[in-house]
């Protein structure tokens, strides 16, 4: 039963293999993939002959020293030279092909899941379903960053060089098993009165050595698969940690909390540190066999044929050559016994994509399912409608639940309610990025969002203003003119300047920077997500005023989630989020679900 499930677990692990790897090779680059793959298997089968002919080359010249022939050991230095030249020329290019054909592979792998990654959004998605009750194991993904990055390098590398040495074994075997049979003669013994022979006994003693090799290494050595998994895990978990340090610095600064982010990271890194101490052990356990099973393996033909030697039945140089067939064919044979280490952190390496492919595919199949879509845009509307909508939070809790309103041009609305009610997930819905969501929404095409933590990108100050936009789409003056009205006049001079702006701005400026994206945009419809709560009233009231010219005069609307009172003089409706009375509306009695009640102000 227990060989049944490790044939099925081997079975699932190479259609995994195959499962990432086709798409490359089926892909618009797929002759020059599968050229460069035929070119690196044709240089192994060369590697093969060059052995052979070197094994062939043991025998003459070992028998030329033995005989003291020195016009053979002459011509046998001279063969040696071209066939080591011609060695050495294959050795060049099969690294050379092979590095060519990983780097490609890992470019076109790299791309296609950047571009799935940031296609529909699915890099936001795969964070929410980590905290979706109904995600199963494999599309709760850590990291995916890593997995891109580290996990495709090492997929596309391990992939082909173990592949690669399987097929250099395999051919390696088929072409000096034969040798070796015909070399090794026959083993006679008595047992028991009767006499028993073995033929081509060498290629016996190979196969059992090898064989009980293989076995004794997967025993010792199978936890290094799952220990290779969490240790790529625990490295991403430091490594992400650090990077949250460096981007929020300022607030870990002001509240003071250096020891509590240098206990924490200790402790990752003491994780990373145990886990690889685990890991450490079993590749010494490992090693003290694999290196104990080599050494054997280099005296042991030379013990079994000994006999035979100095009975004189077979000369120094077929003794030679029995010596280099057995070390050919029990390296071909040894091949899982010293790829181990190797096929462990590949197998950790396959599952980790493996699962981040799932999690991508989860991701697309919840954008599929989901009714309030980005793609309800209407293109020539300039109203917001919204039927029996309903939203949930991804742990399933219902939020808001069968919604119907709508919003017309000249309307500034303001979307209030208690904290936690869902106010900002329902403007991810209206930008159609909330997969938890039923109903219909009608958009109106020409919308921006200003969220509570506006984004931007490290570079020049044009780029981020003009992001996601190219910025050679504004001139100098309406970038300027987009600041000095968003009330940053000190920056209308450094459109050139290279800066981490999300640090280096305090948390008003950037909101004021957010702003100025609207205003030199121009869009119809604005969604400002608490847009203006790091101002003064002051610079508050200047800011509203210009939004709301702006989309007045683009005859539009604005709709404003914010809780300062001096905001709602700005608008002329309110939507509030109610607490629903509708019996059975929330399954959990701890949790409360919300709609939305209209009001008109005076």
């Amino acid at each position: 039963m227990q060989l049944i499930d490790k044939f099925k677990s081997f079975n699932g692990f190479v259609k995994r293999v195959v499962k990432l790897s086709m798409p490359y090779f089926n892909s618009e680059e797929k002759w020059t993939a599968r050229g460069f793959l035929l070119a690196i298997v044709l240089l192994n089968l060369g590697t093969v002959f060059m052995a052979v002919q070197f094994n062939e080359w043991y025998k003459v010249f070992y028998d030329a020293l033995e005989k003291r022939d020195q016009p053979v050991f002459w011509t046998q230095l001279g063969r040696f030279s071209y066939l080591a030249f011609g060695a050495i020329i294959i050795a060049v290019y099969k690294f050379y092909i092979t590095q060519l054909l990983e780097m490609r592979w890992r470019k076109w792998m790299t791309a296609d899941y950047l571009e799935r990654w940031l296609t529909n959004q699915t890099f936001y998605k795969l964070e929410l379903m980590r905290f979706a009750t109904s995600a199963n194991t494999e599309a709760k993904t850590d990291n995916p960053d890593q997995r891109i990055s580290e996990d495709v390098n090492q997929f596309t590398s391990a992939t082909i060089s173990l592949s690669m040495g399987l097929l250099n074994s395999v051919v390696t075997l088929l072409s000096f098993i034969g040798i070796l049979w015909a070399l090794s003669g026959a083993f006679a013994f008595s047992l028991g009165g009767s006499s028993y022979t073995i033929p081509g006994f060498m290629v016996w003693a190979a196969v059992v050595y090898c064989a009980v090799g293989s076995l004794l290494t997967h025993y010792i050595g199978r936890s290094q698969i799952k220990l290779n998994f969490f240790q790529q895990r625990y490295e991403a978990d430091f490594r992400h940690h650090m990077v949250r340090v460096r981007e929020y610095s300022e607030s870990i600064a002001l509240d003071k909390g250096e020891k509590v982010e240098s206990t924490q990271l200790g402790n990752r890194f003491i994780t990373v540190l145990a886990n690889y101490l685990k890991l450490l052990q079993a590749q010494k356990k490992l090693i003290w066999f694999t290196s104990f099973f080599g050494q054997a393996a280099v005296i042991f033909p030379f013990v079994v044929a000994a006999p035979r030697f100095f009975s004189g039945a077979i000369q120094l140089g077929e003794l030679m050559q029995i010596s280099s067939a057995f070390g050919q064919v029990q390296g071909s044979l040894s091949w899982f016994v010293d790829s181990y280490s190797g096929l462990a952190s590949w197998r950790a390496t396959t599952d980790r994509l493996t699962s981040f492919n799932d999690s991508m595919a989860a991701s697309e199949a919840l954008a599929g399912q989901q009714a309030a879509i980005a793609s309800n845009v209407t293109p020539h509307s300039n109203t917001l409608t919204a039927s029996d909508l309903t939203l949930s939070l991804p742990n399933g809790e219902v939020l808001l639940t069968h919604a119907s309103y709508s919003a017309q041009a000249g309307d500034a609305i303001l979307l209030n309610g208690p904290s936690g009610s869902g106010k900002s997930t329902l403007f991810r819905a209206f930008a159609g990025i909330w997969p938890f969501s039923k109903g219909q929404i009608h958009m109106p095409a020409n919308a921006m969002f200003i969220p509570q933590r506006p984004y931007f990108p490290n570079g020049t100050l044009r780029d981020a203003l003009a992001y996601p936009e190219p910025a050679g789409k504004y001139d100098n003056a309406a970038l300027q003119a987009a600041l000095t009205d968003a009330l940053l006049p000190q920056l209308a001079n450094r459109l050139d300047d290279k800066e981490a702006w999300g640090q280096m701005l305090s948390g008003g400026e950037q909101q004021r920077l957010a702003i100025a994206r609207v205003l030199l945009k121009k869009p119809q419809w604005v969604f400002a997500d608490e847009a203006t709560s790091a101002l003064d009233v002051e610079a508050e009231n200047t800011l509203y005023k210009r939004l709301i010219a702006s989309v007045s005069l683009a005859k539009g609307a604005i709709i404003s989630i914010a809780h300062r009172p001096s905001v709602a003089v700005f608008h002329n409706q309110t939507w509030t989020l109610q607490k629903s009375t509708t019996v059975g509306a929330a399954d959990d009695s701890n949790s409360a679900t919300y709609a939305v009640a209209a009001t008109q102000r005076s």
